[in-house]
Formats: C-alpha cells, sequence, structure tokens
C-alpha cells in the first residue's frame, strides 16, 4: 500500500518534535506533504526537514483546511481549545485524525467531537500515548493475565518535576485555565486513561482536593525581580532560577544538550546558548516563577471508585525531583510496583517469599516509546481498516473524569472559603456524564 500522507497543524514540541520525526524512522509508512503554524521560524523548520514546498506551507488551521483536502490523515497539535473547531473541520473534509491531548478544555465540545465521529468513517485516535508504552503494557498484561489475583486498588503518583512544573505550567503555554486548560487536563487526562485502562471498568464517582498553594506572589524571596535575569537577590539560591533550567543544568541546559532538545527548543528553534540567554532575559521563560501570571494548580490528588469497584488514588505534584510515574497495583493475591524512568515492574506475591521482576522492553523513543508506537498503530489501522488501540469513547472517558475532578476540587475549595465542613454526601457522581449520551461502558 502507498506511503500515508500527513498534514500537521501546529509544529510545536508535539506535532513537529514528537510525531513528524517517525517519518526519519520509517519513510515507507509516513510522507508529511503540508503543515500550518503562525510562526514562520517553524514552518522553514519543517520545510527544510521534510521538503515541503511553500504552496502547501499555511498561517493556521483554518487556512489548511479551507481548500481540498490534501493527504490522508492530518495530525492536530495546536492550543488546547483549537483542537476540537479543526477535528470537526477536518472530519468534514476526510481526514483521519491524531489528536493531541486534551480533545477540548470544554465538556459540550469533547461530545460534540464524539457525536461527529459516529456520523464519520474517519479514524480517530486521541495522543493517550501512555497506553502505548512497552512500560505500561507490561502492567496490564500480568493485571489481565491474573498474577496479582482479582485486582483491587490502585496508588499512582505523577511526579512532574520541579523544573517542568516552572517551564510549562508557571511560565509556558499551559499556565493559566484561561487560555488553555486545568492541569489535571492537560498533563495528567493521560494518567485518566491509564487507571481507567487498567482498572477495565468506567469510573463510577471521584472526589479530588488540590490549589495553587506554593507559586503566588505572596511567596516571592526578598528582593526577587520581574526576570531571572535582571538582579534578583535570590537567583543563586533559587531552584527554579530561569539560567539553571536552561542553560547549566545537566538535565535540562543548552550547555549539556547542545542538540537542543526539550525544554530548550521550546525557547528557540534550533537553541544556542545565544539564543536561549536572550529568550530568557526578558522573555516568558526568563520570569520570576513567583511573579507570573499562572493560575492552574501546583498539586492535585484524585480519589476514584470504578464500577467495577476497584479505588484508585492519583496524585499529581509539582514538587518533586525528577519527571517520572510511580505505580502500585494491589490485588487479592500479590501486588505490583513499577517506575516509568527505570522500566522496572516488580510482582510480589502472597504465596512466595521472592519478588519477580517482569521485563520491560526499552526504547529511546518519547514518552517510553509511545509517541512511535501511537503513530504505528494508527498509520496501520489507516492501512489495515481495523480500529485503533485507544478508541475515541475511552480518551473521552478519562476527560470526563477530569471534569468530574475539578468541578469536585472547586468545591471543596467553595467550602473552605465559606468556612464549611465538606459533606461527604455531596460528592460528585458520575451519572452527569449521561452514559445514554453513549459514553463506553464496560465490555
Amino acid at each position: 500500500m502507498d506511503t500515508t500522507t500527513f498534514a500537521i497543524i501546529g509544529l510545536g514540541s508535539r506535532g513537529l518534535d514528537s510525531y513528524a520525526p517517525y517519518q526519519k524512522t520509517h519513510p515507507d509508512k509516513m510522507r508529511i506533504v503540508a503543515v500550518a503554524d503562525p510562526r514562520r521560524e517553524r514552518i522553514d523548520k519543517a520545510r527544510k526537514e521534510y521538503a515541503i514546498p511553500e504552496e502547501m506551507c499555511f498561517k493556521d488551521a483554518d487556512e489548511l483546511l479551507s481548500g481540498k483536502r490534501l493527504a490522508d490523515a492530518v495530525i492536530i497539535a495546536n492550543q488546547d481549545q483549537d483542537h476540537v473547531k479543526a477535528a470537526l473541520k477536518a472530519l468534514e473534509k476526510g481526514y483521519h485524525i491524531l489528536l493531541e491531548k486534551p480533545i477540548s478544555p470544554r465538556k459540550d465540545e469533547v461530545l460534540s467531537l464524539l457525536e461527529a465521529s459516529r456520523r464519520s468513517d474517519r479514524k480517530i485516535a486521541v495522543c493517550h500515548v501512555l497506553r502505548y508504552t512497552p512500560f505500561y503494557r507490561a502492567i496490564k498484561k500480568a493485571v489481565d493475565e491474573g498474577k496479582i489475583g482479582k485486582l483491587m486498588a490502585i496508588d499512582a503518583i505523577e511526579h512532574v518535576g520541579y523544573w517542568h512544573q516552572a517551564h510549562s505550567f508557571i511560565r509556558g503555554n499551559w499556565r493559566t485555565e484561561r487560555t488553555t486548560s486545568p492541569m489535571l487536563l492537560q498533563k495528567s487526562c493521560h494518567d485518566m486513561d491509564i487507571l481507567r485502562w487498567l482498572a477495565g471498568s468506567p469510573a463510577e464517582s471521584v472526589s479530588s482536593y488540590g490549589n495553587l498553594e506554593y507559586f503566588r506572589k505572596e511567596n516571592a524571596p526578598e528582593g526577587a525581580t520581574a526576570y531571572c535575569m535582571q538582579g534578583c537577590a535570590s537567583k543563586d539560591s533559587c531552584p527554579f532560577d530561569a539560567e539553571k533550567i536552561y542553560i547549566t543544568d545537566e538535565r535540562t541546559g543548552i550547555l549539556a544538550h547542545s542538540e537542543g532538545d526539550w525544554p530548550c527548543n521550546v525557547l528557540a528553534t534550533d537553541p544556542t546558548e545565544e539564543k536561549i540567554r536572550a529568550a530568557i532575559a526578558n522573555g516568558p521563560y526568563g520570569r520570576c516563577v513567583f511573579l507570573c501570571d499562572n493560575t492552574v494548580v501546583d498539586h492535585q490528588s484524585v480519589s476514584i471508585l470504578f464500577r467495577n469497584n476497584v479505588v484508585a488514588n492519583f496524585l499529581m505534584t509539582g514538587f518533586t525531583k525528577d519527571n517520572h510515574r510511580t505505580i502500585r497495583l494491589f490485588g487479592t493475591e500479590g501486588e505490583l510496583s513499577g517506575d516509568m524512568e527505570s522500566g522496572k515492574i516488580t510482582l510480589s506475591r502472597f504465596d512466595s517469599a521472592k519478588e519477580e521482576t517482569i521485563p520491560v522492553e526499552r526504547t529511546e523513543s518519547g514518552h517510553g516509546g509511545g509517541d512511535e508506537q501511537i503513530m504505528t498503530d494508527f498509520i496501520a489501522a489507516i492501512r489495515d481498516g481495523r480500529s485503533i488501540s485507544t478508541s475515541l469513547e475511552e480518551s473521552i472517558d478519562s476527560h470526563l473524569m477530569v471534569f468530574a475532578a475539578e468541578e469536585d476540587r472547586k468545591k471543596h475549595i467553595q467550602y473552605e472559603r465559606k468556612g464549611s465542613a465538606y459533606d461527604p454526601e455531596d460528592g460528585i457522581v458520575f451519572e452527569w456524564m449521561g452514559r445514554a449520551e453513549g459514553i463506553s461502558d464496560e465490555q
């Protein structure tokens, strides 16, 4: 079969840096023929790397989707609030769609895409890439094979990492709900999807606590300046100092990563030390983390009861040294523990004193191999006419879990402000999700 052709809307760290490179390693499967982005430097980078003609370069989704269909499929990786608008137009034109998460910060838009998908024969995959990683697939296989008996409970933590919190959710594009999404939706709908998948059941109810506690003006150290490079008195001792994160840090700085990997490539196309210093001098990524316009939470917990009575606790926190995920699963015959960063999964059965290590394939692809594998699965679904591993309905389940958690979290804050105790009988129950609307049920 011919190579599957792609258009890409949004040439950021996901569209251009994560999904587009699949063409370089699999030129027999993918060919990029059109792109859209308002930033000329990103267009130029795409043109250079993938030989895209100028007439196939567009300033935005509307312009790319205004004419005839240009490719077999489109990757939609622009800003969160623009996803569904572009997806609906793409469906009308006949594109298959790989949609960067989240689908939308609005419940009505999420459900409108579901309804539109039912009227179309096009494939739609939401980029819940963690499902495609060898790490989580090994855990799922162990659970399904009954390695720990009947699954009863899950405990999962997303260690966002102090520098990632500062980069993306204080200084960066996803710092405020007004222009993007709640942090739980933007960062952790991955995790809601994983919990729903491992539990093997839709959620029944959720509760949640969390707020923006630390990264606020009143917590700024004495002598703090609006920008780190403007003579801040606490610069040397501050772990969030922009010069440390983007220039000198061995994990994230340009001096240790001269090839210009993330996060430096967000500050400048083909970044160099000179470009990064210019970007943090008075740009958004050089701002003091205590003096930004951020509104999203810096920590949040979610408790979930699934319909099959599996319970799960999830913690998302920006107050960790490293950026990774850990998980524990408890069953009637044993437990599993895993660390995605190391790739280690340990099985401890009640009938044995020995721990067993479950092997996990190692990969250099982004998101623990998920970025590459979702592309493989999506293209195979288009070519072979089969179902996508992650259905749109299940992806929507994860979003509805987040919407319920956010509603519950904000209600708790409201109770606190009123000085009232929270009534545990007044929880947010998933009846409001509307299973009658056709959201997926347990298989």
